[in-house]
């Protein structure tokens, strides 16, 4: 999945379109064609949005959204856009419950802290992760696969012209970047993923688990937590997270031969703040599924020569 702000016009002169809102699938003025889900560029209250999905499976496991107006539910200014791209796997339970729940958190603590911030940002996702896990430990008796289910988290905040980039998993966001010397728009990465095939993720992992060698695998040639799951960070996986749901009646191919005492994965964001540039021109927000097929370059290209075009796939 991806999206794609332009900030050309209005990034830091914000215009109010409150209650304007894209979400997959559910969009009145988006459009399906076969499995590909699509919504040409519209206007949100920082700029223009656009966003487009390949739908991989029977069953959509990810979700998007963009939230445009104000921040906060006290004081209408300023004028905000927020965008979510919500990468499910193992089941929709997770991707579809941050999309219902993780904008309305981060408002809540904007309204209380009377401001935008990291540490908004960083609560909200607390509070959606807590959230999830009260559906998992209501479901588990009746549905125990549901511990099993995940979804990488990625966020942006365009706001006072401050953007805040917080990621959880392997999606992307990239910044197109206008270099008046020379003309051409290079593409400057936001985001950090949490992936064990990067080396100081796999660093990472095992400073924090010191006491365990198998803390990650490398299996069929792909290094993977546990031997499991490649992302180290994530909404749900409570599999990974809580041992007394890594147990029967969950299925026996998530579950660990001992138990562990500190959670294996974890739910904490990496955060970026990015103050925007005039020479700023438009952020793409995508999961791994286009970073896989496009380089960051590749990617910020076909955006630049196709600029009113939710064009972007994964």
């Amino acid at each position: 999945m991806a999206a794609v702000m332009d900030y050309f016009r209005s990034c830091w002169g914000a215009r109010s379109r409150a209650g304007r809102r894209g979400k997959k699938g559910s969009d009145a003025a988006g459009r399906q064609d076969g499995l590909l889900w699509y919504k040409d560029a519209g206007q949100a209250a920082t700029g223009d949005f656009s966003m487009a999905v390949v739908q991989a499976n029977n069953l959509l496991e990810d979700q998007s959204q963009v939230e445009s107006g104000s921040l906060s539910m006290a004081d209408p200014s300023p004028q905000g856009t927020f965008v979510g791209v919500y990468d499910g796997h193992g089941g929709p339970e997770t991707s579809r419950f941050i999309n219902d729940n993780m904008f309305h958190h981060l408002r809540r603590f904007a309204t209380e802290h009377k401001c935008m911030s990291a540490d908004v940002i960083r609560k909200a996702f607390q509070a959606t992760e807590d959230g999830f896990l009260s559906v998992v430990s209501k479901e588990w008796s009746m549905k125990p696969q549901i511990a099993a289910v995940g979804s990488c988290c990625l966020v942006g905040v365009i706001c006072s012209g401050t953007l805040y980039i917080a990621n959880a998993g392997d999606s992307r966001a990239v910044l197109g970047r206008l270099v008046k010397a020379t003309g051409q728009v290079v593409a400057m990465q936001l985001s950090a993923e949490h992936n064990a095939c990067y080396e100081e993720v796999r660093q990472e992992l095992q400073s924090s688990h010191p006491h365990d060698p198998q803390i990650v695998v490398l299996k069929h040639n792909v290094w993977r937590v546990k031997g499991l799951i490649q992302i180290s960070r994530s909404i749900g996986d409570v599999y990974l997270k809580r041992p007394e749901y890594n147990r029967s009646p969950l299925h026996s191919k998530f579950r660990l031969r001992e138990t562990f005492k500190k959670p294996i994965l974890s739910s904490e964001p990496a955060i970026a703040v990015h103050q925007i540039q005039p020479s700023d021109q438009f952020v793409i927000f995508a999961s791994d599924g286009l970073w896989e097929h496009l380089s960051n370059q590749e990617a910020v290209d076909l955006v630049q020569s196709n600029p009113r075009n939710g064009s972007l796939e994964s």
